[in-house]
């Protein structure tokens, strides 16, 4: 039955069966934005914990105006312009990849979604021991969560996806806002008046000492003791959001909105003109207005933005006709983008820990320009990375492990019909 239902599923666009240039060069820049925010964090005191205590030596946009030197403005800007953003891009696109599996089960005539769980299942093992290994705030195992149910929706109606997808969307604003006025009350009756004005918090002590001097195997035991508490809060407060952006990436994918063509091109115009013309008002009042609302500054604003930037990538690469080394290296990171999010993390934490580099406590007090240079050469070598490796094998390496592991497993159902 399930079989029957992923057959007479909506058939992609024409012309949709070959692969899709632009899908590379998108996941390539949602990974190098990606990284834009999470650099921060490995260049901290305090690293990973310091999110925990709200320390954390790098402003913001609001602290910009406040000190509008050059490092402040530049370390605001661009924390501002990759914050939240590039997260949304990747979770679109990795919906996009779900709807590109569901198509290939439907012409194969596999039933679904079947061996799919597998995969998911394995990001979600992947996830882990990235979290455990790396960096405490890996997002494989959200969605890996996340594939599961989008997977089961798209054995089901239209309209149900639809329900499911505008719900999502509904359920993250109501959410979110109750979160936030929760955390303006809070802020108002405790902390008085004259609390924007107080000294910002400083990480802990021992938590600096953890990442700067710490040895590796302590810094692993601190990911496995947090493991239920506040590092794994994201995936679970922004799940309808991610639910949301995996059926807009299918939605969208079925539409055309990445083919070369007249329909790809008015659709990402679209995206761009909306996205970027109620997100950039919205999300830059919301960054202003106080700390209070950073979880509708993230999960709310920004993620409209980044739709829009789907738009503006692919309006730019619709004008662009020569493929030079900038946009070779950006989709050759494109097509190993799982690893390219694990080893950008594993580089930034031996470049920022004391285990490697100690970059994080040898430079601190020195500005933000160390932390833009190490983000640049991080994603520069990614880039040429993933350029030579591609030309010698087809898939990046953890992709590769991820195939090899997956194609022991057999297909019962085919067996059956054989």
């Amino acid at each position: 039955m399930v079989q029957s239902r992923t057959q007479s599923a909506e058939s992609p666009p024409s012309g949709s069966s070959a692969r899709l240039p632009l899908l590379d060069v998108l996941r390539g820049v949602a990974i190098i934005g990606t990284l834009g925010t999470n650099v921060w964090i490995f260049a901290s005191l305090g690293a990973e914990a310091s999110l925990l205590s709200g320390g954390g030596e790098f402003g913001t946009i609001d602290e910009a105006l406040a000190d509008p030197s050059a490092e402040s403005v530049v370390t605001g800007v661009f924390r501002w312009f990759a914050n939240g953003k590039f997260l949304t891009m990747l979770t679109v696109l990795f919906g996009v990849g779900l709807a590109i599996q569901f198509r290939s089960a439907a012409k194969r005539g596999a039933r679904w979604p079947g061996p799919y769980m597998w995969r998911a299942l394995f990001l979600f093992f992947e996830g882990l021991v990235h979290f455990t290994l790396v960096f405490a705030y890996d997002v494989l195992m959200g969605y890996a969560v996340t594939a599961i149910v989008v997977a089961w929706l798209l054995t089901r109606s239209e309209r149900a996806r639809s329900i499911a997808m505008w719900s999502g969307a509904v359920l993250n604003v109501a959410f979110m806002s109750l979160l936030t006025a929760g955390l303006v009350y809070v802020t108002r009756a405790f902390d008085g008046p004259d609390a924007a004005a107080a000294d910002p918090p400083r990480p802990d002590p021992e938590a600096v000492r953890l990442f700067a001097e710490g040895g590796y195997l302590e810094q692993v035991a601190w990911r496995l003791d947090n493991f239920f508490g506040v590092l794994r809060a994201e995936p679970v407060i922004a799940f309808p959001l991610m639910v949301f952006l995996f059926l807009l990436g299918i939605r969208l994918f079925r539409a055309g909105a990445f083919g070369d063509d007249a329909t790809g091109r008015r659709i990402r115009l679209r995206l761009m003109a909306w996205g970027l013309g109620a997100g950039i008002p919205l999300h830059a009042a919301t960054a202003l207005i106080g700390p209070e609302f950073f979880l509708v500054d993230r999960y709310v604003a920004a993620p409209i933005v980044g739709i829009g930037l789907l738009g503006l990538v692919g309006w730019i690469m619709d004008r662009v006709r020569t493929t030079g080394p900038l946009v070779t290296g950006v989709s050759a990171l494109g097509r190993a983008a799982l690893s390219g999010y694990v080893l950008q993390n594993v580089m930034a934490m031996l470049a920022c820990y004391g285990i490697g580099l100690g970059l994080a406590a040898r430079l601190s007090g020195t500005g933000p320009w160390w932390v833009i240079g190490l983000w640049a050469a991080i994603s520069l070598t990614l880039m040429a990375g993933a350029t030579l490796w591609l030309r010698r094998f087809d898939h990046g390496p953890f992709e590769t492990l991820q195939k090899w592991t997956l194609s022991e497993i057999p297909d019962r159902r085919s067996e059956a019909s054989r």
